[in-house]
């Protein structure tokens, strides 16, 4: 695989495992052979999988340690999953970022779960400059707790 100007280890691995995925719903992979690949180190393979490959990015993602181990990534599908709805509220728990919270969005308007309109409304009541507060934490609460509150009026309205 050629290194594209600009692109980071990360994207590049990213980008890789996005490939194999578009053509199957999940992928099973050897963290050291795909380190191996991209001659990095694993630990960057658990980077990238740990950020770019989460349930707010609609993605699953499970691990077996040991000889025979390896790391499945599996996409989700909102729209078919209600339950999706309920892991998504159950992630966001007490508090999330706002980096974090759009992530969320994001994933809810690519899988037509809302619309333009309504993720826009959604992202305007979570932002830094609506929650309006000096304090991060309690931001980040206030945040989990509109969010939630929309998911939540999501998986009622839609069942």
């Amino acid at each position: 695989m050629k290194m594209m100007q600009g692109q980071n280890i990360s994207d590049i691995i990213e980008a890789y495992l996005k490939q194999i995925l578009a053509d199957s719903e999940k992928v099973e992979i050897r963290r050291a052979e795909i380190a191996d690949l991209f001659n990095c180190v694993p630990s960057q393979i658990n980077y990238v999988i740990k950020t770019r490959f989460t349930i707010q990015r609609g993605y699953l993602v499970q691990s077996k340690r040991g000889g025979g181990g390896y790391i499945r990534i599996e996409k989700v599908n909102l729209l078919d999953n209600r339950d999706m709805l309920d892991t998504l509220i159950e992630l966001i728990g007490s508090t999330i970022t706002q980096r974090d919270a759009l992530a969320i969005v994001q994933k809810l308007y690519e899988e037509d779960f809302v619309t333009r309109q309504e993720a826009n409304l959604t992202l305007a009541a979570i932002s830094h400059d609506a929650l309006a507060v000096n304090d991060r934490h309690l931001e980040n609460a206030l945040r989990a707790s509109v969010l939630t509150s929309i998911l939540n009026h999501l998986r009622f309205e839609k069942s």
